[in-house]
């Protein structure tokens, strides 16, 4: 594909590379490739150092032979899950590294792929798999999840008001014949919404989608166990940095940070600490970075993009 071919620019860039501090010689990992526009920037400032390449989806590491071809020799490409990091360092036979990137945020390609099923407004299998190796689908989760199990996931994932009428409109429908498409649940949706949510400037099926892709990649339980990961196998004085693009998925950032960067948990009055905690990180930011209104022109989906970022002590 040519450069114009994915003019897609990466969320928070120039706030990124800052965060990594990044430093010719050190070894550091991308833990979202997706289009490697974070990780051409990365590769670009080493000289003797090394960036490991992470995605679930293998059209993410095809596409990145070519785009990251002129630093072929500085980068390691790796097809797994960003939560299993302990296995992805150890296969690498690597104690720590010296930064860590992820950004959270559906790769574009996978959303402009009809095929792959992400999408409320094309016509395709109900899918959502960022990996296409995994075995649960979308089909699978609208098909055979019970009624209750659905209405959490909409309105947990998808904070999605009509939650409970959906699950059961969809439920019924699965009675007659199974949901197949994307465009046949997004009727079932429809559906079972009020004529005023209908004209809400919002596509009405656009939190349920969300909400079944969340459950699909089990995309909270991917975040919580990867900053549980990153934060041991950074080098000291190594950064991480994350950015988030829904609420849960900071929240789950944002508390698994604190943990880290807390010491002592005894009780306030006991008189010594006895528990022996040290701090492992240092919040660089207190408070979430976001984008300037310059990005937000240039890229309206910055709008909820949080960077968060950690430095290990």
């Amino acid at each position: 594909m040519s450069e114009a071919g994915f003019s897609h620019k990466p969320v928070l860039l120039a706030e990124c590379i800052e965060a990594l501090n990044i430093r010719p010689d050190g070894i550091y990992l991308d833990g979202t490739l997706g289009r490697a526009g974070h990780s051409r920037e990365i590769v670009k400032r080493l000289t003797s150092g090394r960036l490991i390449c992470v995605d679930r989806d293998q059209a993410a590491l095809d596409a990145a032979e070519e785009r990251l071809a002129q630093w072929r020799d500085k980068v390691t490409l790796v097809h797994s899950n960003f939560c299993e990091l302990d296995a992805i360092l150890d296969g690498l036979g690597l104690d720590g590294v010296d930064g860590m990137l992820f950004d959270l945020g559906v790769s574009s390609p996978q959303l402009d792929d009809a095929a792959r099923g992400f999408s409320y407004m094309a016509d395709a299998p109900l899918d959502m798999r960022m990996d296409r190796s995994d075995g649960l689908t979308a089909r699978t989760v609208v098909n055979e999840w019970p009624q209750e199990e659905l209405r959490r996931i909409l309105w947990q994932y998808g904070e999605e008001r009509y939650a409970s009428a959906i699950a059961g409109a969809i439920v019924r429908a699965r009675g007659d014949k199974p949901v197949e498409t994307t465009l046949e649940l997004v009727d079932i949706i429809k559906g079972a919404m009020p004529a005023s949510a209908l004209r809400e400037k919002q596509h009405p099926a656009k939190r349920s989608f969300q909400a079944i892709r969340i459950a699909v990649n089990d995309e909270l339980g991917s975040v919580d166990k990867m900053v549980r990961a990153a934060v041991p196998r950074l080098n000291p004085g190594g950064r991480l940095a994350v950015i988030s693009f829904h609420s849960l998925e900071d929240r789950i950032v944002k508390n698994g940070l604190a943990e880290y960067a807390k010491g002592c948990t005894c009780p306030p009055d006991f008189p010594v600490c006895v528990c022996g905690k040290k701090p492992q990180i240092k919040l660089v930011t207190r408070k979430p970075i976001v984008s300037g209104p310059a990005e937000l022109e240039e890229n309206p989906r910055a709008r909820s993009a949080k960077l968060r970022v950690a430095e290990k002590l």
